[in-house]
């Protein structure tokens, strides 16, 4: 809790003996001298105690656990059966809700038939037709907590003057004659504790009715204020619990739900520095692709945004990139939930996640912001304009996905909106809200994939954040959480360690999750004590239909963007470069920003390879999704076309004239050529090549294909027994275990063959 009154401690600020002023954030904690008051939410619907014509009868007795903390310096009894003891003479009509009530708006009602005379202080006998009457069937809110009301009521009064507040005692033990005794020596917290006792809701009645009386309107309005953010915020939480709570994962039985925290291992978020994508690869020593080669500044969840970072920067908008299936929606996922657990950005008094992909419903239609929000967060209806301009009420807006967007975004043409009620095109919202124009004191976080500069004005000043996935560490935890089983956690981690292009690629959470899916199923169907798979292909498939999920063009266009993609990929291996340059996208007629933002499998980065100059690169998101391209695009256009890539056009063609076309003498050719590359450029592009032969991987490739699997029924045995010659007649170790490696991706690692011996 910030200190509230220039060194006052809290303690002073909560009881009324300080002179500060309590920041409202504040009003979310329990005051430090009642540390251990918790009475528990109460099942109470909020129209029941302020809807018009309610009665309210006698309070309840103080749990046990809190009557107990009572104050010493207070001593009563208080009967059931009788109700003058808990009558509190206020309005003739005989209900809280007809002298004072709320509108679903969250405005103030008057609807007392008399105003009261301020003599009627002085009169000691009022009739029982101007008593309120406490009732107790009435059920408690159940967004109402101790820590709330008690802080919420203790900073009210503590905004009264000294003579008012002893005004309030006076007519508060005029109320309730024989329930509170010696008020005038009582303290503000021991009066907070009473009113307290009569229950969460009749408490804030009390001092709301109370407070009318006096004509203290802007306390009323101050209190009311607190109750509607209150209100608001709790029902927000529970909308926002059950969407971003959990977390799909795919298991052997089935898409499985269970909590974000026990399966949300910790991210690698940095400062951005532009360091383009993991090149680290199992055969060949890659140098950093025209990169910064710089060290960014190692970030967490809570740092985004901060109210620490807002000091520093002033930047209100927050971009955070990263690559496809580097983990940005389980990110904005944590963010959303550490923020409604309050254990970060509690200087944010309300967090509205805003996808875009849902933002795209508004698309066609003239909107405002504050129709988005109350659409997609009905509880926001309570909140009233004032709400989403007061600078003690800070919103924060989570947009994830900007790359899925694909409005018409004019940074030059659009017109300005400064406010949040101005219905506009939802182009014109999003542009604005990128401008840093839309609700001036709202702050936005916005994930997309890299290519961001294409969506975000040059001359904009935001926080650049970058996600790299996991860190070599986080990569254990994750496996040890999706396996509760020691043992079976260990057995993953050994093999995923075992193969060094599995441990690589293990940096993407996506390609994670798609190991422990494989995993599962194998430990289902086999038992804990199965051999565990060591072959790549069919997790490298698995990963390409996941990314291109957001492609729907159909069957055959997907089959022609990969076999375009992949010829790019070939034509650079072949000439051993990772870098792919502007007249490589003219030469394959592919698109950038498909192959970026679309189907996510290259990623962009700026570099300074000069101090004054800077520089676009792109490249494949790894080096090995470059090599399995490559290999998708020799097996298609053999399996769709006929032609083999590594021959020379006019020999593939003279060889099907004269005997027709066979799917070996592809891997003949592929086998023969990647032994000849000492440097194993073509290593891994033979594994994905062999592994694709595989029965299991021809089904997972079958919606490419232009012809059924079942075309070639005996390959796999085919292609493992060429690759069986080549390792008996090769003589050079180092080549020989890549052929080794080949033979795991058809299902014939050493220990089947040893089992089969």
């Amino acid at each position: 809790m910030d200190e509230a009154s220039g060194g006052s401690s809290v303690g002073e600020a909560v009881s009324g003996r300080g002179d500060g002023v309590v920041n409202e954030e504040d009003v979310y904690y329990i005051p430090e001298r009642r540390p251990s008051l918790d009475l528990g939410p109460y099942p109470m619907e909020f129209n029941l105690w302020v809807g018009e014509g309610r009665v309210v009868g006698p309070a309840l007795l103080p749990a046990p656990s809190y009557g107990s903390l009572r104050s010493e310096q207070r001593s009563y009894s208080m009967d059931h059966n009788d109700e003058a003891d808990t009558r509190v003479q206020l309005d003739r009509t005989g209900s809280f809700s007809s002298f004072y009530s709320w509108d679903s708006d969250g405005c103030e009602r008057i609807t007392s038939n008399r105003v009261r005379d301020k003599d009627d202080d002085d009169n000691p006998e009022l009739s029982d037709t101007e008593e309120l009457i406490l009732n107790p069937t009435v059920e408690e809110n159940p967004s109402l907590t101790v820590e709330f009301t008690s802080t919420a009521i203790c900073d009210t009064l503590r905004r009264l003057s000294s003579g008012d507040l002893e005004t309030f005692k006076r007519k508060l033990q005029k109320y309730y004659p024989k329930s509170l005794s010696a008020a005038e020596s009582q303290d503000l917290l021991d009066l907070v504790d009473w009113l307290l006792d009569v229950g969460l809701a009749s408490s804030l009645q009390i001092t709301v009715a109370l407070l009318e009386k006096m004509e203290l309107t802007g306390l009323v309005n101050h209190l009311r204020t607190l109750w509607i953010k209150y209100e608001v915020r709790y029902e927000l939480c529970k909308t926002l619990r059950t969407q971003y709570g959990t977390a799909c994962e795919d298991s052997a039985s089935g898409r499985e739900t269970k909590p974000l925290e026990d399966v949300f291992t910790n991210l690698c978020i940095t400062t951005m520095c532009n360091n383009g994508p993991n090149i680290e690869h199992e055969v060949m020593t890659i140098e950093k692709l025209d990169s910064n080669q710089g060290t960014g500044k190692l970030l967490s969840t809570e740092d985004i945004l901060s109210a620490e970072r807002l000091k520093e920067s002033y930047a209100k908008l927050a971009v955070v990139i990263g690559v496809a299936g580097s983990g940005k929606s389980t990110l904005v996922r944590k963010l959303i939930l550490d923020w409604l657990e309050r254990r970060s950005h509690q200087h944010v008094t309300f967090l509205f996640p805003l996808p875009f992909r849902e933002l795209k419903q508004f698309q066609g239609s003239e909107v405002s912001l504050l129709e988005i929000v109350q659409t997609l967060y009905p509880a926001a209806r309570k909140l009233r304009d004032e709400d989403f301009r007061s600078p003690d009420c800070t919103m924060m807006f989570v947009c994830d996905g900007l790359d899925e967007y694909d409005g018409a975004l004019d940074f030059q043409n659009t017109k300005l909106l400064a406010d949040h009620m101005e219905a506009a095109s939802l182009d014109a919202i999003v542009v604005n809200l990128l401008r840093d124009r839309l609700l001036y004191r709202g702050l936005f976080v916005v994930t997309s994939r890299p290519q961001v500069r294409r969506y975000v004005p040059w001359d904009l000043v935001y926080d650049e954040v970058e996600l790299c996935g996991f860190g070599e560490s986080d990569k254990d935890e994750y496996f040890r959480r999706r396996f509760p089983d020691t043992e079976q956690a260990e057995r993953v981690l050994e093999n995923v360690g075992s193969v060094p292009t599995l441990r690589i690629m293990s940096h993407l959470p996506l390609f994670c999750s798609l190991v422990a899916d494989e995993y599962e199923r194998v430990f289902s169907r086999d038992g804990p004590r199965a051999p565990m798979p060591r072959g790549l292909t069919g997790l490298y498939t698995k990963l390409l239909l996941a990314l291109m999920r957001r492609r729907h063009h159909g069957r055959g266009a997907d089959a022609d963007f990969l076999l375009s993609l992949g010829k790019l990929a070939f034509t650079m291996l072949e000439q051993k470069t990772f870098k792919i340059s502007r007249n490589d996208w003219k030469n394959v007629g592919v698109d950038e920003a498909e192959a970026v933002i679309v189907s996510g499998l290259c990623t962009e980065f700026t570099t300074k390879p000069f101090i004054l100059y800077q520089e676009k690169v792109l490249s494949f998101i790894h080096p090995s999704v470059q090599e399995y391209l490559a290999a998708l695009y020799a097996f298609l256009s053999f399996r769709n076309k006929g032609k083999d890539v590594f021959e020379p056009q006019h020999i593939t063609r003279l060889r099907g004239f004269i005997r027709g076309h066979r799917i070996l003498e592809l891997y003949r050719h592929a086998t023969d050529t990647s032994l000849q590359h000492d440097d194993g450029k073509l290593d891994l592009l033979l594994r994905f090549l062999c592994g694709m032969a595989a029965r299991s991987n021809q089904e997972l490739l079958q919606p490419l294909c232009s012809s059924s699997f079942d075309k070639w029924p005996t390959l796999s045995e085919e292609v493992a027994a060429l690759i069986k010659r080549r390792i008996s007649e090769n003589r050079n170790p180092s080549r020989s275990s890549n052929l080794q490696r080949c033979l795991e991706e058809l299902g014939y690692d050493r220990a089947s063959e040893a089992t089969s011996n």
